[in-house]
């Protein structure tokens, strides 16, 4: 009836306009959240304009709310989905559940497992399984002889390389050797490496036995660059004033891009320069900077650099490294290498000639056949990182960090009563550079209180974080997959951890 027609005609109009409400409320909270980002990632440093929005939108900055609001305009949260988190229960947490999710701020570390990875190296078992010996040729779906090369594209454009430039292969210290062997080429009067104090035990490992092998002895051929006095970290300018005094006798500059111990990133341009223009090779760790922060290794002609992939690029635990040697030296034949049939031409490799023809590039300083299983685990982080840019999950990295640097710095900073240090009151000092141009995702904190007991407390309460000896608890939220309620928690949850620590050093009094 037209009754029914005009009814029904209502209802659908009704609709529409509510429809039509719900989809401009959407694009006016959307539009609204992108500002929100935008005045974020405008500043060198986060801190103010977190304290501004967190004033105009009349909520406190330590409140769980404005953490959330935070976590809304974030671009990249998308890609917390693909991940695995562990539960309360499987970190040891007393009565914790199955369902409820630690707080990992630990990728420093190791990173989390993408949900991918297990379905990727079960097809590799079941090609095993099901082909033997011939998945090495089949064309279909990642050949065996061949599998690296599914992974050069998107490591390279992670770099900052070309191609032909970036090999996945080996382990860390393995490829610190093979790029040594190839670029640490001393005389009697240009012999010496330079490496910043502290640093990793295996890099200096590796290169006082390069020295050895030379027959050099480490004590005479190491330079390290120390910080000065009262001060955590080193200044770019000593770094380059050391490089200038003593770069007749330096044969290779041999620095981390992100000090494991400090958090503080180094500016590689610079030091690169500086090397180059007093004839000295340059070669960089990069455990602690790839997946962390944007490198641009060609544009700043770095000579070779090695990284493994199970912190920031969550590859799995002791999964495969990487190599980086810059192109001018790619058709280099005459570089010294440590050789295996893989650095050789594959059209010609299986011919068992024992005719040397090497590849060109980064691929020319392989030994070995990669390790297929420890591939396609890398090969699962890198379809993540394929769906963002490391501009992008910078972006996010420096507000995630430059927000719990504020919350630490305004709820544990030391409380001066003029010349009174209140002592009943316990501290964070962060040692990590707070200039966002000299870190990564990591703060490296020291505590008024015993730290083993700080650490302790807070893997109670289901936070994972690492301690490294001395006396600093490294933490690093990552924006791939952690959000800022959780840096919120663990804010909140470090403040029961001293409270626990107080109670225990009291009870010992």
């Amino acid at each position: 009836s037209a009754l029914s027609s005009r009814t029904q005609y209502k209802e659908q109009a009704g609709k529409l306009r509510l429809t039509d409400s719900m989809e401009r409320q959407h694009k006016a909270t959307a539009s609204a959240v992108g500002d929100v980002w935008c005045h974020l990632t405008k500043a060198n440093h986060p801190g103010p304009n977190l304290l501004s929005l967190a004033k105009s939108r009349e909520v406190s900055v330590s409140d769980v709310k404005f953490a959330r609001l935070l976590d809304n305009a974030n671009p990249v949260r998308r890609l917390r989905d693909e991940f695995l988190y562990p539960s309360m229960q499987c970190v040891g947490v007393e009565g914790g559940s199955s369902d409820a999710k630690c707080i990992y701020l630990c990728g420093n570390s190791l990173g989390l497992q993408p949900k991918q990875t297990r379905t990727l190296v079960m097809e590799e078992l079941d090609k095993w399984a099901e082909t033997g010996l011939l998945w090495h040729y089949n064309q279909k779906i990642r050949p065996w002889i061949a599998i690296e090369k599914t992974l050069k594209a998107e490591m390279a454009r992670m770099v900052g390389g070309e191609p032909i430039e970036v090999s996945v292969m080996n382990t860390l210290s393995v490829n610190l050797h093979v790029g040594m062997v190839a670029f640490y080429r001393p005389t009697q009067e240009r012999y010496k490496v330079l490496i910043e104090s502290k640093s990793f035990p295996s890099d200096y490992y590796a290169v006082q036995s390069q020295l050895q092998m030379h027959g050099f002895d480490p004590d005479e051929g190491i330079i390290t660059v120390e910080p000065r006095e009262n001060e955590h970290t080193l200044r770019t300018e000593d770094i380059v004033s050391v490089i200038n005094t003593h770069g007749h006798s330096i044969a290779l500059v041999l620095f981390s891009g992100v000090q494991y111990y400090t958090g503080q990133l180094f500016d590689l341009h610079a030091i690169t320069a500086a090397a180059h223009s007093q004839g000295c090779k340059v070669g960089f760790d990069l455990a602690h900077a790839v997946g962390n922060v944007p490198l641009k290794l060609h544009d700043w002609g770095v000579d070779f650099a090695c990284w493994c992939s199970y912190k920031y690029v969550n590859a799995g635990p002791g999964s495969i490294g990487g190599l980086f040697v810059h192109e001018r030296h790619a058709t280099d034949f005459s570089i010294p290498r440590m050789e295996g049939w893989w650095g050789h031409e594959l059209k010609t490799r299986f011919e068992m000639a024992n005719t040397r023809q090497l590849l060109p590039g980064a691929d020319g300083f392989q030994c070995s056949t990669p390790p297929v299983l420890l591939t396609v685990s890398l090969l699962a982080s890198l379809n993540i990182f394929s769906k963002t840019s490391m501009d992008e999950l910078r972006a996010t990295s420096v507000v995630l960090t430059g927000y719990l640097e504020l919350l630490l710095q305004l709820i544990y900073s030391k409380k001066d009563h003029g010349d009174i240090t209140d002592i009943n009151q316990p501290y964070v000092d962060i040692i990590t550079p707070s200039d966002i141009n000299q870190r990564g995702a990591q703060l490296s904190l020291v505590f008024s209180v015993p730290l083993r007991d700080v650490h302790t407390e807070l893997s109670k309460q289901g936070v994972v974080v690492d301690m490294r000896e001395p006396n600093v608890l490294r933490v690093a939220p990552v924006p791939l997959y952690n959000s800022f309620e959780d840096v919120h928690t663990f804010v909140t949850l470090l403040g029961k951890a001293f409270e626990k620590s107080t109670e225990t050093a009291e009870s010992v009094r």
